[in-house]
C-alpha cells in the first residue's frame, strides 16, 4: 500500500492517481480479510466486503467520470525527485515514531504499524504538494486508507460498527469533496487551487 501511494508522486495524471488508489484500496481489503482469518474476527470479513464494495467499484468509478469531465493533471508544486525524496524521509520519520509503540505491542501485525504511519505521512504530502483539487482528493482517500490500515493493524482488528462509521465519514467527506471540485471548475474553468487567490480580490 505504501509503494502504491509512491506512483501519484512521480505520475501526473489523474487516472494514474485513481489506479493507484484502486489498487490500494484492493490491498488493504485483502489485508483485511487476512487479519480477519488469522485473528478469527468475523466481523472483519464484512469490513473487507465494505472496502471492495465503497473503495474498488464505487468511488473508482466516479473518479474516472470525474476524469473525463476535468482532464489531467497539470505540474505539482514539487517535482518527482523531490516528492520521491522526502517521502523517503517521512517514512524513516514514521519508523522513529513508531518505535515506542512497537516495543510495547505484542500483536503480530506491530511490524506494519510504522508502514502504516509512513503511508499517512505520504498521503498528507500528495495532499500539500498537488496543485488541482481532484488530485487532492484523491490524497485525502489514500489518506483515509492509510489510517484505517493503522486502525487494523494497531488493533488487529476494529469492531464492525465502528469501521461503519468511518466508512460512512469517508463517503460523505468524498461526496462534498465531489460538489467542492465541481464549484471550483464552475467557478473558475480549472482545477488549480492556485485561482482560490483570485477570491481575495
Amino acid at each position: 500500500m505504501l509503494l502504491l501511494a509512491l506512483i501519484p508522486l512521480w505520475r501526473h495524471t489523474v487516472r494514474a492517481y485513481a489506479r493507484a488508489f484502486t489498487w490500494q484500496s484492493l490491498t488493504l481489503a485483502g489485508l483485511t480479510a487476512l487479519t480477519a482469518y488469522f485473528s478469527g474476527d468475523a466481523e472483519l470479513y464484512a469490513v473487507a466486503a465494505l472496502l471492495l464494495g465503497l473503495k474498488v467499484v464505487v468511488i473508482p468509478r466516479l473518479l474516472a467520470r470525474m476524469d473525463r469531465r476535468f482532464g489531467s493533471e497539470i505540474q505539482p508544486y514539487l517535482n518527482a525527485t523531490t516528492s520521491v525524496l522526502t517521502a523517503g524521509v517521512l517514512v524513516l520519520f514514521a519508523y522513529i515514531v513508531a518505535e515506542p509503540l512497537l516495543l510495547a505491542s505484542r500483536l503480530p501485525t506491530r511490524g506494519g504499524i510504522p508502514l502504516a504511519l509512513g503511508l499517512i505521512f505520504v498521503s498528507l504530502l500528495i495532499i500539500v504538494s498537488r496543485k488541482r483539487a481532484l488530485t487532492q482528493v484523491i490524497g485525502f482517500l489514500m489518506l483515509e486508507n492509510g489510517i484505517a490500515l493503522l486502525a487494523v493493524l494497531a488493533a488487529y482488528g476494529v469492531p464492525l460498527v465502528v469501521e461503519i462509521g468511518v466508512f460512512m465519514d469517508a463517503l460523505m467527506g468524498f461526496l462534498v469533496m465531489q460538489i467542492f471540485v465541481y464549484q471550483i471548475h464552475e467557478t473558475f474553468e480549472s482545477l488549480d487551487v492556485e485561482q482560490l487567490s483570485r477570491l481575495k480580490d
